[in-house]
Parts: C-alpha cells; sequence; structure tokens
C-alpha cells in the first residue's frame, strides 16, 4: 500500500513514499538537473532512493509537473520549467521506471492532497487555488481530480478579474498574450504591483497589520479582487470547501474577510461555503502526486 509521489518543483525534484494512512516512510530530493534527459534520470534515482528507504519495490508512481500534458499529442505544455515542454513525459517516465505513471498538474496534485486528507477532506467537491509568486487551481471531485477534457480545468489565474472598476482598466499585459489576467491581481507580485510602493508582498502584509493605512488600503483590494474571483468560481462550480495555498493564504486575516465578501458577489442569497487554509503546504504536491493511485479502486 506503498504510494510513491514525485514533485517537479522550479529548482529540485522531490519523491516521497506514503503509506496508506498518508504518513510519510520515505522523502528523498534532488536539485533539478535543467534538462530532459537528466530529469528522468533524476526522478528514476530519486523513486528508487525512495522504495529503498520504504522496504518496497515496484511501487505505484504519480508524477506532478508545473504545465500539462496535452490531450491531442501526450505532449507537455505550459511548464514553467521548459525543458519539459513538447516532451512524452509520462511515457519517458514510464519506459525509464519500467510501470505505468500517472501524472497531472501540480496545481490539481495540490487540490487531490488536500481533498484526500487535507482542509478539504470532509467534502466532495473542492476547489484549491495556489496563490504565490503566480495563481493556478485544481478541482478535486470525490478524491479524484478533474482535468477536464481539455486538460484546462482549474487554469484560473488566466481567466480575466471579474467586474473590473474603471481604475483596474484595461489591465496589466500578462505573459499569455491577454490583458487582465487574474494572477496579475491575487498574485504575491499582483500584490505588490497594485501597491506600486516596490515593497514586497510579505512587507505589505506586514505593514497592515502594523496600521499603515496605504498597505491596509492595499490589502482591502486584494481581497477584494480575490473575493470577485471566487465568487465567479462559486458561481460556476459551487464547490464544498475552497482551499488556499502559496504564500498569500498565510495571511490569516483573508479567511475572516472572504466568506462574506465572496457572498457580496455571488448569485446566490447565501454563501455558505468554507474557506480554508492548506493543511499540508509546500508538501501538498509530493503528496498529491502520489494520491494519484487512490485508495479505492
Amino acid at each position: 500500500m506503498i504510494r510513491i509521489g514525485v514533485d517537479f518543483g522550479g529548482t529540485k525534484i522531490e519523491a516521497a513514499a506514503l503509506d496508506a494512512e498518508g504518513r510519510f516512510r520515505a522523502r528523498v530530493r534532488a536539485p533539478s538537473p535543467g534538462s530532459y534527459a537528466a530529469s528522468l534520470e533524476a526522478v528514476r534515482d530519486l523513486v528508487a532512493e525512495a522504495e529503498r528507504e520504504a522496504g518496497v519495490a515496484g511501487a505505484s508512481v504519480g508524477v506532478g509537473i508545473p504545465g500539462s500534458p496535452s490531450p491531442a499529442t501526450g505532449l507537455i505544455r505550459n511548464a514553467n520549467t521548459t525543458h519539459l515542454n513538447d516532451r512524452p513525459l509520462q511515457a519517458d517516465l514510464e519506459r525509464t521506471l519500467g510501470r505505468p505513471v500517472r501524472l497531472a498538474n501540480d496545481a490539481n496534485c495540490f487540490a487531490l492532497s488536500e481533498a484526500t486528507d487535507g482542509a478539504g477532506a470532509d467534502s466532495d467537491v473542492v476547489f484549491a487555488a495556489i496563490l504565490g509568486t503566480g495563481c493556478g487551481a485544481g478541482l478535486s471531485v470525490g478524491r479524484r481530480v478533474i482535468a477536464g477534457r481539455n486538460g484546462i480545468a482549474g487554469e484560473w489565474g488566466h481567466t480575466p478579474l471579474p467586474w473590473p472598476r474603471a481604475e483596474e482598466l484595461p489591465g496589466p499585459g500578462c505573459f499569455c498574450g491577454r490583458l487582465n489576467c487574474l494572477e496579475n491581481w491575487i498574485s504575491g507580485p499582483g500584490l505588490a504591483r497594485a501597491h506600486g510602493t516596490g515593497q514586497t508582498a510579505r512587507e505589505i502584509v506586514e505593514a497592515a497589520a502594523a496600521g499603515e493605512p496605504g498597505a491596509a488600503a492595499a490589502l482591502d483590494d486584494y481581497a477584494d479582487r480575490l473575493a470577485r474571483g471566487l465568487a465567479v468560481v462559486a458561481d460556476i462550480l459551487d464547490p464544498d470547501a475552497i482551499v488556499l495555498g502559496g504564500g498569500m493564504s498565510n495571511v490569516e486575516a483573508l479567511y475572516d474577510r472572504l466568506p462574506a465578501a465572496i457572498g457580496g458577489y455571488a448569485f446566490s442569497d447565501v454563501f455558505m461555503t468554507p474557506v480554508r487554509k492548506a493543511v499540508h503546504g509546500d508538501s501538498s504536491g509530493v503528496r498529491g502526486a502520489a494520491w494519484l493511485w487512490p485508495l479505492e479502486p
């Protein structure tokens, strides 16, 4: 009942062995080697070491990546670890490891982790958003990842800021080529850009907590924009739980503000969905990758 999860981070690759209760039996990592062939070898070696430490062989392997496989070609797309793009990663990993491999976007792995034994474990439909240097999201239903027909479910960060105010238009440009993507408002750098003082998101949050009026106003605007984005999710999906991860999820004031703020925008007379902080934090990626092989068949 040991499952191996592999997480492709920006600077490292991590592998972990989880038992059926979600306890780590091994956890190993190595710096990202920066090339495709070397990455395959690194995964092979990390999986072997995780199995050795956990005392198993032939364990299931799930892999989370900062991108997604195209359902048309099987090739990786949109990965900021760029040497993965346009490569048949799943097929190559299966050949390298000599076993089936399940592959998913890292935000989907985050959602699955929190839905399986984290902040959304009591919920059937979980929407989980990562608010960090960018903005990604994932969707889990019945403790299974929903990737969607085109493999883009959860690409919430590249939807436009809802109900923009005049001063928010036309909005900042995004690397995807469009204007006013939500990511450029509700990521940490998005908060810093909107405040425009040169302070980092962390410095703005600390100044707001200390009572500095400009920083407090910037954080108010941030919470309002996040609420608008989540209200659209509520209107379309109406999840049982919303889970937040990434650096901005550590702003504790958000959890008091967001339910009422989302309710003010949602097309409903009530908004009862809990908004929760992720339980597993930075471990959710590798945990969710392992849970791509569910406990129930």
